[in-house]
């Protein structure tokens, strides 16, 4: 694997952490934007993650416990506060942030693609692209439902395109779930297995094409059925995560979850999911997904249309330090 220079398309949240992270192992990164507005939103996003990692790096050098250990910034064994510290430093000083495609994408050897998670709009920006790009970048989704056979064609290098999806709080939850379709060559994915261990996390190779991957699949459902229990009025939010943390051992509950991804994109699931019962014939829509969608997405929207929109804004389901 001889990547080198690394293309963020997407600002957001997961974008600004998935560039943080990537500058952080030593890769020169650039964050591709759509518009110059959004600059100096992105640069609050790096100038904070910078913050985290600092006070991250402070809490390791002060204990071995589990709770505080960021396996994105140092492998176990691995770890040396001043180095870590400097090497935050360099990753904040170091990424680029810009809007021209053109000067982006002309020596990149992998984009990682972290735009709305919208088809139409994914596909906009890949026939975009497509002109730019030099004959050896390799190009991968972080799309979280999407399936990469679906939008590979549009690409025009479909054997050079798969999936690489990222868990939010990616200096912690190190995970990138890598996922294929039938027509990548053997040959990239696993080079980008081996580009996820380069940036500290740990590669988990789905063998076939599965909207949600492997933690959505097994989280989405959950959080359904927790939002499920309060829209039907069984329980309330602190309650439900009581009764999931204690009767399993869980450090967090649904609604604690829900806050950390943020309610709009907790909105964004209902809404999709909503759907899916549309294939089946009304019985077995009932046995397998009865869920109370319209009484999730009511809850949701009063909550958003409160500002509440999750940990990041500092109120959601609950309220936290700013």
């Amino acid at each position: 694997m001889k990547y080198k220079d690394i293309v963020i398309a997407g600002g957001g949240i997961l974008g600004s952490q998935i560039a943080y992270q990537t500058a952080y192992c030593g890769f020169n990164v650039t964050i591709l934007i759509r518009e110059e507005d959004s600059k100096e939103e992105v640069e609050k996003k790096l100038k904070k993650l910078y913050k985290t990692y600092q006070e991250t790096i402070e809490k390791m050098s002060k204990t071995n416990d589990e709770e505080f250990w960021a396996r994105g910034i140092a492998k176990a064994g691995k770890f040396k506060k001043e180095e870590c510290l400097n090497k935050a430093k360099k990753a904040l000083e170091k990424i680029v942030i810009s809007t021209s495609q053109k000067d982006a994408l002309k020596n990149a050897d992998l984009i990682i693609e972290s735009v709305t998670e919208d088809f139409d709009v994914k596909i906009a920006f890949y026939k975009q692209i497509a002109k730019y790009l030099p004959k050896k970048t390799v190009i991968v989704t972080n799309s979280s439902t999407l399936l990469p056979s679906k939008m590979a064609k549009y690409t025009g290098r479909p054997d050079k395109y798969l999936s690489m999806h990222f868990a939010n709080a990616i200096w912690k939850n190190n995970i990138a779930e890598v996922m294929k379709h039938s027509g990548t060559a053997s040959r990239y994915f696993t080079e980008i297995i081996k580009f996820a261990e380069a940036i500290n996390m740990i590669p988990l190779a789905a063998k076939e094409e599965k909207s949600g991957y492997l933690l959505n699949s097994m989280l989405v459902p959950f959080l359904l059925s927790a939002m499920d229990l309060l829209a039907n009025g069984i329980s309330d939010p602190e309650t439900i995560d009581k009764a999931w943390k204690y009767g399993t051992g869980a450090p967090n509950g649904p609604f604690e979850i829900l806050d950390v991804v943020g309610l709009e994109t907790a909105k964004n699931i209902v809404l999709q999911y909503q759907k899916v019962p549309n294939i089946f014939d009304p019985l077995l829509k009932k046995m397998m997904l009865p869920y109370n969608y319209d009484g999730m997405l009511a809850i949701i929207d009063k909550y958003i249309d409160k500002g509440k929109k999750g940990k990041a804004v500092g109120e959601g389901f609950y309220k936290y330090d700013k």
